[in-house]
């Protein structure tokens, strides 16, 4: 049987699925969080109400080796959808059954199998979303209210998963998690309102003055690669004496250590991704576009607010994006110098040697990344369609 193209991908992404779901271990139970867990495999695990995992599966096994179509691509998304549902479900019911066989201390974490059997459904519904419709728009609403929003609320909030140690570790730290949410949060913000500050007027002043292009995007450049420990251990010093020379900075929260120095560096770092991006969306705009706007009478502001920043806005939105995911991801690094957010989190697992704490502070940064990526896409498509 030949098989189409396009479905080459889903045939392998499906049978990768399988290789990970049942060739490596789905889950790990251990006595406790620091000691290593024996591996359950999903074999073991397949009795009673799990059976119905090899539903979608079989599905999936189907649909791959099938002509392509729209309503075959709509199949593919609701049976990976069912596949990561019920490994949610699986999960969480077996955690629960050895949390009553076992001691109160007794942790069951998700394996490597179980996560890439998660990973991989994502995969393959993306690619029927891909294959079910052309508009990017549609795409991303309906990844994210399938295969993100449906399923996880489902059984968060149905409390199918309280008895994994990942949920665990969460309720027994819900307040320094929420903590360390508000902190990131209080980075990426104060990060993002100084860096368009800064960073827009230089891209402007780039666009319009080839003589100061060369040495600031030079600056910009030598700051980019300085490592981020290196470049925040360098302001500890200034800032700290900043401080003490200036009391009344000192008062509102600056110092050597903490926050102020983390967004300073992070500010810096964001600087060339902003200021690349606004100097190539004014280049982006044809030059007859602003002819004809001269032409029209209109003065060299009106043109700059009325014709080149309006279509020089996707491009603009596509660095503000990269930056705020770049920040959300350095800011993880930060907490080395006390500034808090999850980070903080993170590297008290690494210190301790638990991964599932490890898990809880890297795993919400990975899905802030994502729905920060998702809302700059999500508004860039609007305005792609305004447009049109």
């Amino acid at each position: 049987m030949t098989i189409a193209v396009k479905h080459r991908v889903l045939l392998t992404l499906f049978m990768l699925l399988l290789l990970a779901a049942f060739g490596l271990p789905f889950l790990s139970y251990a006595p406790n969080r620091l000691l290593s867990g024996k591996s359950l495999s999903l074999f073991s695990l397949l009795h009673g109400p799990a059976l119905w995992l090899l539903l979608p599966l079989a599905a999936l096994a189907i649909l791959s080796l099938l002509p392509p179509t729209r309503g075959r691509a709509l199949l593919a998304a609701l049976a990976a959808c069912g596949v990561l549902t019920l490994a949610f479900w699986i999960s969480g019911q077996a955690a629960e059954r050895l949390a009553q066989e076992g001691s109160r201390l007794a942790r069951t974490s998700w394996g490597s199998g179980c996560g890439l059997t998660m990973a991989l459904s994502l995969l393959i519904a993306a690619d029927a979303m891909a294959r079910l419709t052309a508009s990017h728009l549609r795409r991303m609403l309906g990844n994210a209210l399938v295969l993100v929003l449906v399923p996880s609320a489902l059984l968060l909030f149905g409390h199918q998963l309280d008895q994994l140690s990942l949920l665990k570790e969460y309720h027994n730290r819900q307040e320094v998690f929420d903590a360390a949410l508000l902190q990131h949060l209080t980075i990426l913000l104060a990060t993002m309102a100084p860096a368009l500050a800064i960073g827009v007027p230089l891209g402007v002043l780039c666009f319009r003055s080839e003589r100061w292009q060369r040495p600031i995007f030079s600056a910009l450049n030598i700051i980019q690669t300085v490592p981020s420990i290196a470049l925040f251990g360098l302001l500890i010093a200034p800032l700290a004496g900043l401080a003490t020379a200036v009391p009344w900075l000192a008062e509102h929260g600056v110092s050597g250590i903490g926050m102020a120095p983390a967004i300073v560096a992070l500010v810096l770092y964001a600087l060339l991704p902003l200021v690349r991006s606004v100097v190539a969306g004014l280049q982006s705009v044809p030059a007859g576009v602003i002819e004809s706007a001269t032409g029209m009478g209109l003065t060299r502001g009106q043109i700059f607010l009325r014709v080149q920043l309006p279509l020089a806005l996707p491009l603009f939105l596509t660095g503000v994006r990269i930056l705020a995911v770049q920040t959300v991801g350095m800011a993880v690094v930060a907490a080395l110098i006390g500034a808090g957010g999850f980070g903080a989190i993170v590297f008290q697992g690494l210190l301790s040697s638990a991964l599932d704490l490890v898990l809880l502070g890297v795993i919400p940064v990975v899905m802030m990344a994502v729905i920060v990526d998702s809302l700059f896409k999500f508004w860039v498509s609007i305005l792609d369609v305004s447009r049109r």
